[in-house]
């Protein structure tokens, strides 16, 4: 998830150039980056599967001495970084209700169906650790793509589909956070079905609060297909 918890850094620990250990997240307000603005809004796959979910709560707790234990933020994939609401732009991560309509118009020629992912492994990046996820049949690019002709995503790093599990208090050695994270068992092989695209927000004084769905899209297959305010 954006913001000031995570480093612009890309690289992740199955990548040679790792950085020699994790970076931990302090616990302060950050006014330098949200400038007093309260909502960041995020296009997000919410996680569904009752495994993958099971999983995801058996893993943080294997690793809770790691990981800061207000992460309260609901397990997702992040779609699209849309930034700041606003009424109006004026500062570059800005995100009005214009751009929103702009992306919800550009995303419903695609008329995109129900898709799947997978998760991969466990990785991690140099603040958080996280479930690598696999994209086969390459259907995130054009929704992506589409969210982009309506705004241009606050990103400072390529894009890597993942799904956090928490972000690091402590400094750990590369390491030993590979045998860690090796000694874990691997996330369920099953793919998860990906049924609604989700734009949601998030308190920006609350570095790990939940998500607050704003508006849904619901792909075919599945009942009530269509785009919802909430």
């Amino acid at each position: 998830m954006p913001g000031p918890t995570f480093t612009p850094c890309p690289m992740r620990l199955s990548e040679a150039g790792f950085a020699q250990s994790t970076l931990p997240t302090r616990l302060c307000d950050y006014p330098d980056w949200h400038l007093g603005r309260e909502r960041y809004g995020v296009w997000i796959i919410e996680i569904e599967s009752p495994a993958l979910l099971a999983y995801i709560d058996k893993a943080r707790q294997q690793i809770a001495d790691l990981l800061h234990p207000q992460y309260r933020r609901q397990p997702h994939v992040t779609l699209f970084v849309c930034g700041f609401e606003q009424p109006q732009h004026h500062q570059p991560d800005d995100f009005t209700p214009q751009a929103l309509q702009a992306q919800i118009a550009s995303l419903k020629p695609l008329a995109p169906s129900a898709f799947e992912l997978y998760a991969s492994h466990l990785d991690s990046f140099a603040s958080a650790v996280f479930i690598a996820v696999e994209d086969p049949q390459a259907s995130l690019a054009p929704l992506r793509q589409a969210l982009g002709q309506g705004h241009e995503e606050i990103r400072y790093a390529p894009y890597v589909p993942h799904l956090t599990l928490g972000l690091y208090r402590q400094r750990i050695d590369a390491q030993a956070l590979r045998q860690r994270l090796g000694a874990l068992p691997a996330p369920p092989s099953t793919p998860f079905r990906v049924s609604r695209l989700l734009y949601c927000t998030y308190c920006a004084q609350e570095l790990f609060g939940p998500l607050s769905e704003r508006y849904r899209m619901e792909l075919p297959n599945t009942s009530n297909s269509g785009i919802h305010a909430l």
